[in-house]
């Protein structure tokens, strides 16, 4: 009972430490692994490990210590990978895919490709492994997750080509990589572990393919409509997926051995291709749940590990050796085969060939079929697990105590984030949108309503369905490049919520809500005045104002005094409401709660305003009009 609980709450631990530190939750999670497992039979008593993952007897009393008796262990780790993978799939959406840059798609084909070829050819000429061995080690260290590139993503402000880049790597490769993975070691099970083309190898291998690949595509389609129809209460659906994920992951192996992880990474495949109603309340279920097994499997595997294994690593130079091809000489070889016809910059490809961390479906992986080949007696199974996390360990250390300062070496840190963050997807934040983005600004809007959030998308713009109160939108990949918030929404609460806790990460160059009635009553400005969108106008006024006119307009500033009468004949009446002072160069800087001290004196100044068009105004901006459903 100790042992399990030590292990749930060391994981926790670890996580929040990983969160605190700002680096990727496997590190603190294997370094604990470690320090309970192998390492601590350096120091304990009569040297057995802190923590036991597998029941061993001691002695004639018939009495042990250990988590796992038998087999116990590898059924956990199969199930956790299989729900792990599962996660990992329902991100993957075909139309992310297509909008990336052809050197991303490159990156995760043809890069992929070339570690895979060189490290299956360095395993097997430095460490002499077999061929099979070699390739399932080539197939596991592709993956480069997102659980690991975010923690560097999100502390370091790179430009946008480079975070793009490196932002889908991560989400792409990361359940793609695990298939590769998947099937590579299928296939050397299939032809008993070597690499010989029987019929009966070939036979197996595609009979693992069509039952895997059948039961997971119909699984998919099938728990779609479930969800769809609302066949199972809201109160049980999260755990009726978790239970329908297992079910599958073990009718797949009953049905064709090792076949239950791609039966599970399809079936997330296609629910991630579907609309899916409740799509972000299952995923967030999923993360958690992923979470913890993480952080439960992660210490079990390190902790299994035996100083024998770890002596694999010091006392031999070859892993070093195969640590320096793969990082040094394959990760750049890839990056620069895959971006030699991209918009990359030489630095920009020097930095993305320096990050390249290997992560937790990597180790996971690493280890699952570690055990497996291992049980089965293949020659070399034993260096699988040391090797790669090796791997994941060296490269995670390397990329988060080196990155920022290669990146400023380099100089691929971008001077400001430009985006902006728009809280609230209603009619007149969604014309705001349009208008920042036919001014060449990245838009992101934020809404918990799923219709306002299609309404966005529809007219061209990027969307997320998230509750601010339950989302933690410094997670959200999407949003590394902004730089500016407005929080639009027509709850006071949530608008000054979204300032407190979100203006250090996403309002470096401004933070800016929408003032109260109150407020906008009051003589004296807002104790936070700085963060006021407008001192005139609240969510009714700007509400009525797009009613009457769904427009944006410009109109050209010829004098500070012409701006100020402007200003004070506007705030008598409603139906046009002032948002920005577009600059000569086309900046943008908001109307907050003084609107007096932006000097336009200097010419070439307009003003930008939402809702019927004052005299003299210019050519309005050519923005749909947007009409919500009433």
């Amino acid at each position: 009972m100790e042992e399990l609980a030590g292990i749930i709450v060391l994981g926790i631990f670890a996580q929040w430490l990983a969160w605190r530190v700002r680096v990727p939750a496997i590190l603190p999670l294997i370094v604990i692994g470690l320090l309970v497992g192998p390492l601590s039979t350096l120091f304990t008593a009569d040297g057995s490990k802190l923590i036991s993952p597998i029941f061993t007897v001691a002695g004639d009393t018939g009495e042990g210590r250990g988590l796992f008796p038998g087999e116990s262990l590898f059924y956990f780790v199969s199930l956790a990978i299989g729900i792990i993978l599962f996660e990992g799939g329902l991100t993957l959406q075909f139309r992310e895919v297509k909008e990336t840059q052809r050197s991303i798609l490159r990156l995760i084909s043809i890069g992929s490709l070339i570690t895979f070829i060189g490290a299956g050819l360095a395993a097997h000429f430095i460490m002499n492994l077999g061929w099979s061995v070699s390739f399932l080690f080539a197939g596991l260290i592709i993956v480069t997750g997102p659980t690991v590139i975010a923690p560097i993503l999100q502390n370091i402000p790179l430009n946008r080509n480079v975070s793009t880049v490196l932002k889908w790597e991560g989400i792409l490769i990361d359940p793609l990589g695990a298939l590769v993975a998947v099937l590579v070691f299928e296939f050397i099970s299939s032809t008993d572990h070597g690499l010989g083309f029987t019929g009966e190898a070939v036979r197996t291998f595609v009979q693992i393919i069509i039952y895997g690949g059948t039961l997971g595509f119909l699984a998919g389609y099938g728990l779609f409509h479930i969800i769809k129809r609302e066949l199972v209460p809201h109160y049980l659906l999260n755990v009726f997926i978790l239970a329908f994920v297992l079910f599958v992951f073990v009718a797949s192996d009953q049905l064709a051995h090792e076949s239950g992880l791609l039966a599970v990474v399809v079936m997330g495949l296609v629910l991630a291709n579907k609309d899916v109603p409740r799509i972000k309340e299952i995923l967030s279920f999923k993360e958690s749940i992923s979470v913890l097994l993480i952080s439960i499997l992660f210490i079990l595997l390190a902790a299994n590990m035996n100083m024998a294994e770890l002596r694999l690593l010091t006392e031999d130079w070859r892993p070093l050796a195969l640590f320096g091809v793969v990082i040094l000489v394959l990760r750049p070889l890839g990056v620069f085969a895959s971006t030699a016809r991209g918009n990359l910059s030489f630095n920009e490809k020097l930095f993305i060939s320096w990050v390249g961390p290997r992560g937790i479906v990597a180790a996971g992986i690493a280890s699952l079929f570690g055990l497996k080949l291992a049980a089965d007696g293949v020659p070399g199974a034993e260096y699988i697990t040391p090797l790669v996390f090796m791997i994941v360990l060296g490269t995670v250390l390397i990329n988060a105590t080196t990155a920022r300062f290669v990146a400023r070496l380099l100089g691929v840190i971008q001077d400001t984030s430009s985006g902006v963050l728009i809280l609230g997807a209603n009619d007149f934040a969604i014309t705001i949108g349009e208008y920042l983005k036919g001014e060449g600004r990245e838009v992101f809007l934020v809404d918990s309503n799923a219709k306002n959030i299609r309404r966005a998308q529809e007219k061209g713009l990027r969307a997320i369905v998230a509750n601010i109160y339950n989302s933690d939108l410094s997670e959200e990949y999407d949003l590394l490049d902004v730089g500016y918030m407005l929080a639009l929404t027509g709850s006071d609460d949530v608008n000054a919520y979204a300032i407190t806790r979100y203006e250090d990460i996403f309002g470096e160059r401004g933070a800016y809500r929408l003032i109260t009635a109150e407020e906008m009553k009051a003589e004296e400005a807002p104790s936070d005045a700085e963060h006021i969108f407008s001192r005139t106008d609240d969510f009714i006024n700007m509400s009525e104002a797009h009613r009457e006119a769904g427009i944006v307009h410009e109109r050209k500033l010829f004098s500070q005094r012409e701006y100020l009468d402007l200003l004070l004949e506007m705030s008598r009446e409603s139906y046009s409401v002032p948002l920005f002072i577009k600059a000569p160069d086309g900046t943008l800087q908001v109307l907050s709660a003084h609107p007096e001290e932006i000097d336009v004196d200097a010419g070439g100044y307009r003003l930008v305003y939402l809702g019927v068009e004052l005299p003299g105004a210019t050519e309005p901006k050519k923005v749909t009009e947007v009409r919500g459903e009433r």
